[in-house]
């Protein structure tokens, strides 16, 4: 008897681990053969352990007194705040998933869980994207950025033309980091790029460019802390800036001074 067709519904279920055993070795088989779409698979699962990384550190947090319902009626257990959670990394997971296919979204309509992002204002969401994209990228191995800095000029003209704007990497030599090279993401309205750096001791820094917020007036800088990563952001003129690392606010601090002295 012939199996069925490998559906994108049936990959989603498998990087989810939702598949009956049988089924997940029919995929497993379908993905041996198919070394591109087993990469991509890989990568979902990536992303779907940094989500977790990301927002499970929410777990442990006190729900806030005005969402705090009568316990007679809801009582929100340590549960009831998992599945919570769950449905939250799901979400942005599928948004994530959704537009790494190349699907556009209809003029007019929003994306699951765009709104969520849009609430916390253009600069809040900033930092969270860009968090998002660190702690998905930074671990990569093999496969960090898709132009290595050996091809800069390339990496440039490329980024500057998808962004409709001239874009280029700092150079942070001076504070010990050195370029890998950098990306084209998906962004919440369109494409944004990726810088990544990396120091002596392998620590790496990601610094993430969006042109979506529009010209906005320069908001200064601005720190958030995104589970284990921080993150200094700020807004200027044309362009949003996040440099995203697991490192301290100070340290922080100093690097994103250098780069916006060099961006001006």
């Amino acid at each position: 008897m012939n199996s069925l067709p490998i559906t994108e519904a049936d990959l989603h279920a498998y990087v989810d681990g939702v598949l009956p055993l049988a089924r997940q070795a029919e995929i497993e088989a379908w993905l041996a053969a198919r070394p591109e779409e087993a990469a991509r698979i890989a990568a979902y699962r990536s992303q779907n352990l940094a989500l977790h990384q990301l927002f499970d550190p929410v777990l442990d947090e006190a729900v806030p007194p005005a969402i705090r319902l009568p316990e007679r009626r809801a009582p929100w257990g340590a549960a009831a705040k998992r599945a919570a959670a769950s449905v939250l990394i799901a979400v942005l997971g599928g948004v994530a998933g959704w537009l790494a296919r190349g699907t556009t979204i209809p003029e007019g309509a929003s994306a699951p869980g765009q709104a969520l992002l849009a609430k916390a204002g253009p600069a809040a969401g900033l930092a969270r994207r860009a968090a998002v994209a660190h702690v998905v990228y930074s671990p990569e191995l093999r496969h960090p950025v898709e132009v290595g800095a050996e091809q800069e000029a390339h990496l440039v003209a490329w980024l500057s033309k998808r962004l409709g704007k001239p874009v280029h990497p700092p150079h942070l030599g001076k504070l010990g980091y050195d370029l890998i090279g950098g990306r084209l993401l998906p962004g919440q309205s369109g494409p944004v790029a990726q810088f990544m750096y990396q120091d002596g001791a392998g620590k790496r820094l990601t610094l993430y460019v969006s042109t979506e917020q529009g010209a906005a007036a320069d908001t200064g800088f601005r720190f958030a802390q995104e589970g284990k990563v921080g993150v200094f952001y700020w807004i200027d003129g044309d362009f949003g800036y996040a440099l995203s690392a697991s490192a301290g606010r100070g340290e922080l601090a100093a690097v994103a001074m250098a780069v916006h002295a060099q961006l001006e």
